[in-house]
């Protein structure tokens, strides 16, 4: 439409004139390329919050390298190493409890928040995984960030830099003196009674819990007065799952026992890799002990006791069971 045309359209306009555009400058005989406000991106800002993240972890472990160089740090009596647990170990094995197992926890304010505790828990799932995700749970849940302290079988403090690794993470070894040292001393302490029964077991066995023993850690709670926080673990069961058990070979290798599973050894080195099964982990209620003290060497108390704790530990796993469906769920 013509400016003329236009203007007819308006009565009483007839003096109507569309405004004439600007004249083009140009620069050198060229008409410039108009500028346009840029704004600035939100991917340009997340960049940034990235770079400064990153250095700040730079920043941070240039400081960490610097006092372990100095030997600015401290380890306790039994060689854990807080420092070291929390800069290097949990986060590595956080990638396992959160990506890979997404590993969901219930029931974490049944966890005194400080003082001592005997946290006592279902084995499974051939090597001691189900323990590691414990620490990380009790570390990454609790309001307080408690550490754990395991209590591990000798075969583990026999090999020459498993030992070093294990007490830098806070295990010592399984056995009452040791652990009741770590419980006056107002630290929380994890034991799995089944042992080597337990994680050893076949996967037709899963979650069935084997003996727990003589009660040993029973009789250390008791001579304490500390509270036992039975805990309850679904999902290491399946990512190693025991088809077979190679006897004649594990005593040939001086090991407990040489596990057959679906990937293991026919995968060679990437059997090794655990399957991403669904975990949850349960804190139960906590069963006093500071009235009992002094029947810390009855053997039917301690057996009643132990046996308290099995059969609660042994529910919570069928109750968890029912809510997990699929042991490869989301």
């Amino acid at each position: 439409m013509s400016q003329h045309e236009y203007r007819d359209m308006l009565p009483g306009h007839a003096e109507f004139r569309l405004p004439a555009p600007a004249p083009a400058q140009r620069v050198n005989g060229r008409r410039p390329i108009p500028e346009v406000p840029v704004a600035e991106s939100s991917a340009v800002q997340a960049a940034g919050d990235t770079v400064d993240v990153w250095d700040q972890r730079v920043a941070k472990g240039l400081a960490f390298l610097r006092r372990r160089l100095a030997g600015s740090y401290e380890v306790d009596d039994f060689g854990f190493d807080p420092e070291l647990a929390d800069a290097l170990f949990h986060p590595m094995l956080k990638i396992l409890y959160r990506d890979w197992f997404r590993t969901e926890v219930l029931g974490i304010e049944n966890v005194p928040a400080d003082g001592g505790g005997l946290v006592v828990g279902n084995h499974s799932g051939t090597i001691a995984l189900d323990a590691l995700m414990l620490t990380v749970a009790l570390r990454d849940k609790h309001p307080n960030d408690r550490h754990l302290r395991l209590l591990g079988a000798d075969l583990v403090f026999r090999m020459p830099v498993m030992s070093e690794l294990a007490r830098a993470a806070g295990a010592t070894v399984a056995c009452n003196p040791d652990a009741e040292r770590l419980m006056t001393s107002g630290q929380l302490v994890g034991v799995f009674p089944e042992g080597f029964k337990g994680i050893g077991k076949r996967f037709a066995d899963r979650y069935k819990l084997q003996r727990f023993g003589r009660g040993g850690f029973v009789s250390a709670a008791l001579r304490t007065g500390t509270p036992i926080i039975p805990v309850a673990i679904v999902g290491a069961e399946e990512i190693y799952p025991i088809l077979a058990d190679l006897k004649p070979l594990a005593r040939l290798l001086g090991v407990p026992y040489f596990p057959v599973t679906p990937t293991f050894p026919w995968l060679g080195p990437l059997g090794l890799v655990p399957l991403p099964s669904k975990w949850l982990i349960q804190f139960c209620p906590p069963i006093p002990t500071a009235h009992l003290t002094e029947f810390a060497d009855d053997p039917l108390v301690v057996y009643n006791l132990a046996d308290q704790v099995r059969e609660t530990i042994q529910a919570t796993l069928h109750e968890l069971l029912e809510k997990r469906p699929d042991p490869f769920g989301p």
